[in-house]
């Protein structure tokens, strides 16, 4: 196990000397400077886990000392005991008030200095460990908000959070009588896909073909893979003409993309566009309906193509 490291602040030679060497017998590792701008450096660079921390020093103040290590964000967690000659109850208070953890008067019993250090590293041990769980709680509850609103295969938004987004999106559109676009996108003969080249292959399509499609839309558009081989794209302050314009770019990628495990081979999809301000599609599942439509119907005409409602 490492040995913990103290910064010693003491300006007299003779006491860091007599102090040094009492924690090195103790199995401590000592740092010692003699001033306060050294001990703001030396803080930041030898990776202390406590400071003892002398209260009159040669150019700054002791509490001044201690209350800029307290307000930097690099040092604010070492724990600080302040030592002084001063053990007045108001320089006590004075030293605790500047962020001291800890006011130890002189002379001090070796045994006493020895019994706060422990005290004040353990319990910096204890804060290092909750920390270290705090984060590790935190990673464990982005993992999980990931997974309640991703699909894991492609990446992408899975249909839960797309409807969260849909369902905002479309109120701000409708209050502010703004143009909102809906493209639904399916892959055409995908079960041919599947069947031949088995569903792991299939696969490796979906996520490719979720990248290309990233690619093409805008930053602002959110995209969505809505079930199986289905994906939708919802591209706010479009109007439904240029949401096919969209959709047409998308059509051409994909139709124009190699696909790495498919050599020779290409994709098509077919999209269905639906756009407001429309009077015949005043709800979310209206419009949604009308993109579903439009889209079956671009299969019935001849797939690899764009229709709209």
């Amino acid at each position: 196990m490492p040995k913990a490291h103290i910064l010693l602040v003491e300006d007299n030679k003779v006491q860091a000397s007599i102090i040094k060497d009492y924690l090195e017998r103790n199995g401590y590792r000592v740092s010692t400077v003699e001033d306060g701008m050294s001990a703001f450096k030396a803080a930041k660079t030898v990776n202390a886990d406590l400071i003892l921390l002398d209260r009159i020093l040669p150019d700054i103040d002791g509490n001044d000392v201690c209350r800029w290590l307290k307000l930097d964000h690099a040092t604010r967690d070492i724990p600080v005991i302040m030592l002084t000659a001063k053990g007045g109850m108001s320089d006590r208070v004075s030293g605790l008030e500047a962020g001291a953890d800890d006011y130890l008067p002189k002379p001090f019993d070796d045994a006493e200095l020895n019994a706060r250090i422990y005290v004040r590293l353990r319990a910096k041990t204890n804060q290092d460990e909750l920390k270290q769980k705090n984060r590790q709680l935190e990673d464990m509850l982005t993992r999980v908000e990931s997974l309640a609103i991703m699909d894991q295969l492609t990446g992408l938004y899975n249909r839960r959070r797309f409807e969260t987004i849909f369902s905002n999106e479309f109120k701000r559109a409708s209050r502010y009588q703004l143009p909102l676009s809906l493209l639904m996108i399916d892959i055409d003969h995908f079960k041919t896909v599947n069947d031949t080249l088995g569903h792991q292959d299939g696969d490796i399509v979906l996520r490719e073909l979720a990248q290309v499609i990233q690619s093409t839309i805008r930053e602002v558009d959110s995209l969505a893979r809505w079930g199986g081989e289905e994906f939708v794209v919802l591209s706010p302050n479009t109007t439904r003409e240029n949401g096919m314009r969209a959709a047409e770019r998308v059509r051409k990628a994909i139709a124009n993309h190699s696909f790495t495990n498919l050599p020779g081979k290409k994709i098509t999809v077919s999209i269905g566009v639906a756009g407001i301000p429309d009077p015949d599609l005043d709800s979310r599942d209206k419009l949604l309906h009308a993109a579903d439509l439009a889209m079956y119907t671009a299969k019935k005409n001849g797939r690899n193509r764009v229709e709209s409602a």
